[in-house]
């Protein structure tokens, strides 16, 4: 594949990434890792450490023009950043310590999870 093919893909795969995390309210690494697992190739880890730097910006301005339309409380958001930093760290520390397998398996069984509970709660929801 040419390097500005690939580059055409990650600016396309960057720009849905985006707009997902604008819409659906996700951390664009729902999107991201499985993206640069399976279709890059990356390595587990690199690939959660590269989605965790592009969620950050992504993360921000999202918030930032929900709280212009008075969605939203950005210093509630900004006390949970805060806290989240430091979890973080420590859950950046356990991702290094497990095999690239494991953490894999790890990713999977989360999304699975978050997955089944979207769809059980959309299920039995009641509607307006």
């Amino acid at each position: 594949m040419s390097s500005a093919l690939l580059l055409a893909g990650f600016v396309a795969f960057g720009a849905v990434t985006g707009v997902a995390a604008g819409v659906l309210g996700v951390g664009g690494g729902v999107l991201m890792v499985p993206f640069l697992t399976l279709v890059t190739g990356m390595p587990q880890h690199a690939a959660e450490a590269t989605s965790l730097l592009v969620v950050l910006p992504t993360a921000a301005v999202a918030s930032l023009v929900l709280q212009r339309r008075g969605i939203g409380d950005l210093g509630v958001a900004l006390r949970f950043g805060v806290v989240g930093a430091a979890g973080a760290a420590g859950g950046a520390l356990l991702a290094l310590a497990l095999p690239g397998r494991s953490l894999r398996v790890v990713f999977a069984v989360f999304l699975a999870l978050v997955g089944l509970r979207l769809v059980r709660d959309g299920l039995h929801t009641e509607r307006p």
